[in-house]
């Protein structure tokens, strides 16, 4: 049974789950799935052409599936898709795919957190388990892997991506590709170690948290360029997930990956 106030304007053509919940002058358009259990809150906002999971939470304030801020798009249909336990905090926004992009839909993996006044542009990929903090900015076709976080205030050139399990400090700025498992910071953004702290919540061993950073370290710190270092890494250290996800990620990186800070400023393993 669901608690929909009369005060919300729902689109008869909404298509909704069960059990719920959406406030007073929330706005919900035709061509919108809902999942179960989600709770749209008092003044927000869903245009058409949501597709939203189970148990997500979108509050007040927050507008989901606006028309892309791109001049190239000409009103084709495209998508948000959001997977199930996404929270959009107040006043974020993530606006639908383009037809130009090829993609045609904007994704949200399932358990991200998208805090208030974060933006999400047309197309961009953000997977599962994700934080955007606090004015947050990623411009369009920005690609953000599992478990990572981009830190409040930091701003995501367009075509940029963010590896798994990453950090990236707060008032940030993202020009090139943030590396997997990196913790990156400074003005202009820099690798400055290995993100130990959220690898070890996640349950990675010490071994292979001190393998990650080997592997950094030989691909930045060992004197030679980056795909020299990635061919090393290869040849010298036992495959494993987190090896070929490293290797993988670099090799593909359409902008580059970031540089890494001078050697007396980086984080190390305590």
């Amino acid at each position: 049974m669901n608690n929909i106030s009369p005060l919300a304007s729902v689109s008869p053509d909404a298509k909704l789950g069960d059990n719920i919940e959406i406030g007073p002058f929330a706005y919900v358009e035709g061509d919108v799935e809902i999942g179960d259990g989600c709770k749209i809150f008092p003044h927000a906002n869903v245009f058409q052409y949501v597709k939203m999971g189970k148990n997500c939470q979108i509050y007040p304030g927050a507008v989901v599936g606006a028309v892309p801020q791109d001049l190239k798009f000409e009103g084709e249909v495209t998508y948000v898709e959001l997977g199930d336990n996404v929270t959009v905090r107040e006043c974020a926004t993530i606006n639908r795919g383009t037809k130009a992009s090829g993609k045609y839909v904007t994704k949200v993996g399932s358990n991200t957190l998208v805090m208030s006044y974060t933006h999400v542009a047309h197309d961009c990929v953000i997977g599962e388990h994700c934080i955007l903090v606090s004015y947050a900015g990623l411009a369009g076709e920005t690609e953000v892997d599992d478990w990572a976080i981009i830190g409040g205030g930091t701003k995501a050139h367009q075509f940029t991506r963010v590896g798994c399990h990453a950090m990236v400090g707060g008032v940030s700025g993202i020009n090139k590709d943030v590396p997997p498992y990196a913790l990156c910071a400074h003005s202009p953004l820099r690798y400055v170690g290995v993100n130990i702290v959220g690898l070890r919540r996640r349950g990675f061993s010490s071994d292979t948290i001190r393998c990650i950073k080997d592997i950094y370290d030989t691909i930045y710190y060992a004197g030679m360029n980056i795909s020299d270092g990635c061919a090393k890494v290869e040849e010298g250290f036992p495959q494993s997930v987190e090896r070929d996800t490293i290797l993988d990620f670099i090799r593909n990186s359409k902008r580059g990956i970031l540089r890494a800070c001078d050697p007396s400023e980086r984080s190390e393993i305590e």
